[in-house]
């Protein structure tokens, strides 16, 4: 036997991991000297009045999960017998996983006959969303965690994920994304065109002077990378945008037809607290990313 879990970073809410028999480990975020843990603190998520509140000026910050608070996770399904898989955010945009590795220190001695496997998406938000999704039913299906490995050998590095920031001084203050400087920032229209690599990081890929302008480089990438894109889940993800959602869906649907099938979500609290408003991106099944 063994227990899934997720964590909010991946857009995974309470009634999605419900929905799998999972468990969701909730990151957090700080405003204003406030810590708040999505859907624990605050038990729903109002992305319009979070982009709203970012927008009069706020700016938060996000910090790692101790050892102790993921003991509270992982503990009760060691003691009740159950190994564990972590199907988790991108490894190398925090912190938080070197207190994984140092409660597992501890808890190896407590329960030695138990394991935790954990499998990285290589990124965070929409892309970590659906691919979340896919070894759900997996775990659904009663696929082994050997089984479900097996399968994100293959499918995390063609799972691709591209966005543009409409304000970067959120990124500029969290550092997060390689390739740029703060400067481009303050260039009036400029939009970055944003990606995740293989190796989990951001980085910026290109430019482009507006929305539209940015939106077209985003349809691009996705005409040149696209893989068998109606057979495996297309997901759109916004900081509070929906006229950017509306329009860009309806040009993903001009290139590869009204039958494609897309989900749009609502970027989570902490990764929106670097995004910023305004963002969009999307995900696809890729040649790679």
């Amino acid at each position: 036997m063994y227990t899934l879990f997720f964590d909010s970073d991946c857009d995974i809410t309470p009634e999605i991991a419900k929905h799998y028999g999972a468990k969701l480990i909730s990151m957090p975020y700080e405003v204003d000297g406030k810590e708040i843990y999505p859907y624990v603190t605050e038990k729903t998520y109002n992305a319009h009045e979070f982009f709203s509140m970012l927008r009069s000026g706020k700016l938060p910050t996000t910090s790692a999960l101790s050892p102790e608070a993921y003991r509270e996770y992982f503990e009760p399904e060691f003691k009740k017998g159950n190994d564990i898989l972590y199907i988790h955010f991108s490894a190398a945009m925090s912190a938080t996983f070197n207190s994984i590795r140092l409660l597992m220190e501890v808890l190896k001695k407590e329960y030695p006959e138990r394991k935790l496997e954990m499998i990285d998406t290589k990124g965070i938000t929409l892309g970590s969303y659906s691919l979340c999704k896919q070894m759900g039913e997996l775990y659904k299906q009663g696929k082994s965690i050997e089984e479900i490995k097996e399968w994100a050998s293959i499918n995390v590095d063609k799972t691709a994920f591209y966005f543009f920031a409409d304000n970067l001084k959120f990124f500029a203050k969290s550092g997060r994304v390689s390739g740029f400087s703060a400067f481009m920032g303050g260039l009036i229209g400029i939009k970055p065109i944003i990606y995740i690599s293989e190796e989990g990081k951001m980085v910026s890929i290109g430019r482009a002077k507006g929305r539209k302008n940015a939106l077209q480089k985003i349809l691009q990438y996705v005409i040149d990378l696209e893989e068998d894109i109606k057979k495996y889940p297309v997901v759109v993800a916004h900081g509070d945008a929906p006229e950017l959602v509306k329009e860009f869906v309806s040009m993903m649907k001009a290139q590869f037809g009204d039958d494609l099938n897309i989900e749009v979500i609502d970027i989570n609290p902490t990764a929106g607290s670097h995004c910023g408003p305004d963002t969009l991106g999307v995900t696809f099944h890729a040649k790679h990313r």
